[in-house]
């Protein structure tokens, strides 16, 4: 139906006395609930030797929802509405409803927004419906709606129309309510923990806690560069300086990097640190977060992922860094020579790169991939891990892990480094060489005076809220699990 018909039809209602665009609406049932109402139909028995179909006596019922198919039989119309629980048929019939109703009911179109009180009962056919009694009109839709067979098949396009997507793709609307119940069941279980949420600032004067490249600003007032934050870490641990032991935050940050199934511009991260904890205690705190987030979203630990499955039960596994490589490459890790060979036929350039650096690039490369999970690997080397603490028992390695479920990281996780002059001295080395426009390309001097007045030992972690939700909704596109994914202008 154009747009002209469809005005043409506002006109309609408009001379018939009834507002287009609806006024409050009280007393409706999610039609979740109103089809729950079906085991309080009745029927009453035929008398002996009756035909056909028994009469049915159904609760009264009042309803609201958007027109998602409509067909007409003569002085029958029949209408499926859709909230955002489920959807139901609605039977409006002409000598039922009278004509002023009839009236309103010929100028429905599809994508219209109505309301109705009516008796739930059963057709001939034994489909649960609405028999209309009153109608309302509660919103007009002007613009053309997809055909309900075809839908909305180009990808780009239901990115770009999100809002018809969540109308009338098959799984989205309930997928991003999932995804409300994923973050909702994080707070929940941090809260119970004992941890406090806070908001840090977005803009930031110096871009640091990642190596990524930030978006750049400028403010006004102050004459001053600004950055959008490319992480949470820096000013969460000023907080651990300040006393607060339990700390949080899920937030946006930005990085002005490339887009892929695996990124998006600005993303949602899950940042938290535990005061006199380390990254043991933060994997424990990691496992429960998710296994914590399947239950909430009522689903069974055993997950689909494309075409394999993964088995979430916990505990998860727990390997080495060193372990892992050796495992999946078939060579030692100390074994530099070979590593650098691996590399080498990797297409990897390594003229003069640390043998740390090496190795890295060669797990990325020939392990991750393999890694199933989910499974933590832990120990990683500590020329790699600026902000985390060294094993006492060998400086060579870093107490850090990284969980991996079908190849993805989706959390990272430190015992956090506390000695201002390591972590000022780390910090040379790792801006050592960058380009100006690189982040953290300048040090964050206040950062580290905070560490100078003490920061307790601490356990940090790292959760991408939106792989997470890919993982745990089974989409291999951060697109299919962000609202409004970062687009071209049409």
């Amino acid at each position: 139906m154009h747009e002209a018909a469809r005005r043409e039809k506002l006109k309609q209602l408009e001379q018939l006395g009834v507002d287009p665009w609806g006024q409050r609406f009280d007393g409706h049932r999610p039609l979740a609930e109103i089809r729950a109402q079906e085991a309080e139909i009745t029927t009453e028995p035929l008398p002996p030797g009756g035909e056909g179909r028994p009469h049915e006596h159904g609760p009264k019922v009042r309803a609201a929802g958007r027109i998602v198919l409509q067909r007409k039989k003569g002085k029958l119309i029949f209408l499926d509405i859709r909230d955002w629980t489920g959807q139901v048929q609605v039977m409006i019939g002409r000598a039922q409803v009278g004509e002023a109703n009839w009236a309103v009911a010929e100028c429905f179109d599809l994508g219209d927004i109505v309301g109705v009180d009516g008796e739930l009962k059963h057709t001939n056919l034994g489909e649960l419906t609405i028999f209309a009694e009153q109608l309302h009109f509660l919103s007009k839709s002007l613009e053309p709606h997809p055909d309900k067979h075809k839908g909305l098949t180009d990808p780009e396009l239901r990115q770009r129309l999100r809002y018809l997507d969540l109308i009338y793709s098959e799984g989205v609307l309930p997928r991003f309510l999932a995804r409300t119940k994923i973050v909702q069941s994080i707070r929940a279980t941090l809260a119970g923990e004992g941890f406090v949420e806070i908001e840090g600032p977005t803009l930031h004067s110096i871009a640091g806690g990642a190596a990524a490249r930030p978006f750049k600003t400028h403010h006004n007032a102050l004459d001053i560069p600004l950055y959008l934050r490319i992480a949470l870490e820096l000013h969460l641990k000023r907080l651990l300086v300040g006393g607060v032991e339990r700390v949080y935050e899920l937030g946006r940050v930005y990085r002005n990097e490339g887009i892929s199934p695996k990124h998006n511009p600005e993303f949602t991260m899950l940042e938290v640190y535990q005061a006199y904890g380390d990254y043991q205690s933060m994997m424990d705190l990691c496992e429960k977060l998710i296994v914590d987030a399947i239950r909430a979203t009522g689903q069974s630990f055993q997950l689909p992922w494309g075409e394999a499955a993964v088995d979430f039960a916990p505990p998860f596994a727990r390997r080495t860094y060193d372990e892992l490589f050796e495992q999946h490459t078939g060579v030692a890790p100390g074994d530099e020579p070979r590593v650098k060979k691996l590399a080498d036929e990797n297409g990897f350039d390594t003229a003069g790169k640390h043998p740390d650096v090496i190795k890295s690039f060669v797990f990325e490369e020939r392990v991750e991939d393999q890694l199933a999970g989910p499974v933590f690997v832990y120990d990683y080397p500590a020329s790699i891990c600026p902000l985390t603490k060294r094993k006492r028992t060998n400086p060579a390695v870093a107490e850090r892990f990284e969980l991996f479920v079908q190849g993805m990281e989706v959390a990272n996780a430190y015992t956090e480094l506390n000695d201002p002059d390591l972590q000022e001295q780390l910090f040379r080395t790792q801006l050592a060489g960058q380009k100006e426009e690189d982040s953290m390309a300048k040090m964050d001097h206040d950062f580290i005076r905070s560490l100078r007045h003490g920061m307790p030992p601490a356990g940090g972690l790292g959760i991408g809220i939106d792989r997470l939700v890919m993982l745990l909704t089974n989409r291999q596109t951060i697109r299919d699990v962000i609202l409004f994914p970062l687009l071209r202008p049409e």
